[in-house]
Order: C-alpha cells, then sequence, then structure tokens
C-alpha cells in the first residue's frame, strides 16, 4: 500500500521538476499554493513507480487525489487501479480525483468509458484576468475601479516597499491577523491561512514569491504577494489590506500588476468558493475566462 508523507520546503525542488512538464492554468498546481494551504487541506504526497501523487483534505469534499504528475500513458491504468485501492481502504474519500483539469479529464474519459462519473466543480472555478486589463483599468466596465485606485492615490500619502524587506515582515503579518480579527465569522479556512501566511513569510529566501506593501504616512495599509508560474501566467494568492483606505484594494490589484507582474499575459486570481459577494467582487475585474476543474469517480 501506498504510503503518504505530509508536504514540506523539502519537496519544492521534487514538485517544481514534475511541474515542468505540464502547463497547468489552475493555482492549485503551484507549490506555493500547496505549502501555503498544506495544514487546510491536508496535503500530502507519495510516489509510484516514478509518478508523483498528491492527496488533500478537504472538510466538504472529503479525501481525493490530484491529478498524477509524471505518470505515462501505459501506467495511468495501473495506477488509476492502485489508487482506487487506496481509497477503499479509506472512509474520508468521496471523489477518486479532484481539482482535475479538463486535458486529465479526457484522458480518463478515453481510459474508463462509461465506468467514469464526472462534475463539475464550479464553485472552484479559477477567475482569469488579462494582465494589461488590470493594469489599464479601462473601458466602462471598469470604471469604478479606476476612480477607487484614483480616490487612494489622490487621497494618501502612500509608499509601496518589497515583501522581502525584513522590516515589513512583522508588519504583514500584524496586518493579516488584524484582518482575522476583523472577520465577524471566523471561518476555520481563515485561521489556517494566517497559519500558511506566517509559514510563507518564514520560508520567503526559499519560496519564489512576489509581493508587496503599501504604507500610509508609515503605517501599513495592505499587502498582497504571488507568483509567476510561468511566461504567462502569474497567481495572486494572497491580499489583506485595512478596509479605512478607501480603495486600498484597488490599488493593491493595479499597483502589484503593474510592478510585478506586468511581463506575464494573464492573472489567475483563484476561485470564489461559492461565495456571492467574492463571486461579485471577483466579476467586477471581468475575467476573460474560467479554468473549469472536476471531481471524478471511476467505478471498478
Amino acid at each position: 500500500m501506498m504510503k503518504f508523507n505530509i508536504l514540506t520546503l523539502e519537496q519544492r525542488d521534487l514538485l517544481l521538476n514534475y511541474l515542468g512538464d505540464y502547463k497547468f492554468n489552475s493555482y492549485e498546481y503551484s507549490f506555493l499554493t500547496l505549502f501555503l494551504w498544506r495544514d487546510y487541506c491536508q496535503v500530502e504526497w507519495s510516489l509510484y513507480k516514478n509518478a508523483l501523487i498528491i492527496k488533500k483534505t478537504v472538510d466538504q469534499k472529503g479525501s481525493y487525489f490530484m491529478q498524477p504528475l509524471g505518470v505515462s500513458e501505459e501506467l495511468l491504468p495501473e495506477l488509476v487501479e492502485e489508487l482506487n485501492a487506496v481509497r477503499k481502504q479509506d472512509p474520508s474519500f468521496k471523489f477518486l480525483f479532484g481539482d482535475v483539469e479538463e486535458p486529465f479529464l479526457l484522458q480518463l474519459k478515453n481510459l474508463c468509458g462509461h465506468k467514469i462519473e464526472f462534475r463539475e466543480d464550479q464553485n472552484n472555478f479559477d477567475y482569469i484576468y488579462d494582465t494589461q486589463i488590470l493594469i489599464d483599468l479601462s473601458g466602462n466596465k471598469l470604471h469604478r475601479k479606476k476612480n477607487l485606485y484614483n480616490q487612494f492615490v489622490n487621497k494618501y500619502n502612500y509608499e509601496i516597499r518589497d515583501i522581502h524587506d525584513q522590516k515589513t515582515h512583522g508588519d504583514c503579518l500584524a496586518l493579516a491577523e488584524q484582518w482575522v480579527q476583523s472577520q465577524k465569522t471566523k471561518h476555520k479556512e481563515i485561521i489556517f491561512e494566517l497559519e500558511g501566511i506566517k509559514r510563507v513569510f518564514q520560508n520567503l529566501d526559499k519560496l519564489n514569491v512576489l509581493g508587496m506593501a503599501v504604507y500610509v504616512e508609515d503605517k501599513i495599509a495592505g499587502f498582497t504577494f504571488g507568483e509567476k508560474v510561468n511566461a504567462q501566467m502569474a497567481i495572486i494568492q494572497v491580499e489583506k489590506a485595512d478596509l479605512k483606505y478607501k480603495g486600498i484594494y484597488a490599488f493593491l490589484n493595479k499597483a502589484f500588476a503593474e510592478n510585478y507582474l506586468y511581463d506575464t499575459l494573464y492573472i489567475n486570481r483563484e476561485e470564489d468558493l461559492g461565495l456571492s459577494g467574492l463571486r461579485k467582487a471577483k466579476m467586477a475585474y471581468e475575467p476573460i475566462k474560467f479554468v473549469k476543474k472536476y471531481l471524478v469517480d471511476i467505478a471498478e
């Protein structure tokens, strides 16, 4: 039976080596994402005949495997059988695979035929934006965001600092904790996110993180971080801000794209989790497409 181990920083090079052969559009297949959400998603990994297997356990979905990495077409039937055997031993599984993008779904359809069952995980679709549009904020549909950005710029005496500046670390973490305390309902997810943010800041020098903090009159007003996963795509993993500064989120979004992500074509701003407020906020920036993800089961 396969043995799974908790994901640590030591697996970064291993995972990046496997991911180099793929062109995932989803933010899920990023070491930084997996490391950030490791505890909340109970991210574990294993190797099976040189294929890398990542297992998650999420409250609403139970346990499932992500798309196996480095698996040949010849090995895939055997691997699916092996993973199904693992699943049978663990009642926490509700699906065999999750976070599945369309190319792997097609592979599974061709392999398993009528045995495959799948459904769209719509609350988990990623929002993809044109980088230049987020920088320019031009056009009627983005007029309100441009106004909010301008209000921030015109009202406040601000400064942008890189998050790799040691002096910003404590300020960013203090703001993240303040943000958690400001939430009326402290869901389990935001508590785990805070711990993940702390873990990222503790290891900034070992991670491929891009990020900035915004200060107003020498007090932190907001921060954001993400990464470039390839020449075309960037991911924004975290944005936190003090809402007493009007327009701060609009400023963070535009300034980060303008100063750090300008040489990418697209920006992935993750999913909306089915939350109406979050969906409205993400739609307001006019996504150009969505990354569909699927939950998949295979009958024996």
